[in-house]
């Protein structure tokens, strides 16, 4: 299984990014996005970007990914308050959502 990481940019040169996150920095294929900027995030596959995120999206991605990494290590009192989307009813994106057709009225 591959686990996308949310790296931040740092330098850009035509079709790569220098990227970093608490662990460093390394270059990133950028040939599959559009151009990035310095300060923007990017969601990184295997060196590659395949996305790029707002900061709030990508704070998300980094704290689920702290909470897998606390479950692996046991320490479960470190999840409270990583998985703060989690207070609300889990929605399906708008593609997702069944088209239904609009109710008829019952007749007597």
């Amino acid at each position: 299984m591959c686990i996308g990481i949310p790296l931040q940019v740092l330098e850009c040169v035509p079709g790569r990014a220098l990227c970093g996150d608490e662990r460093g920095a390394r270059w990133i294929d950028t040939r599959l996005i559009e151009p990035p900027a310095p300060g923007d995030w990017l969601l990184v596959f295997l060196d590659a970007a395949r996305e790029a995120l707002d900061a709030g999206r990508a704070a998300q991605i980094r704290e689920a990914l702290r909470a897998l990494q606390a479950v692996q290590a046991g320490d479960l009192a470190a999840l409270d308050g990583l998985f703060a989307d989690l207070d609300r009813e889990p929605q399906l994106p708008p593609h997702l959502q069944a088209q239904l057709p609009p109710k008829e009225p019952h007749s007597p």
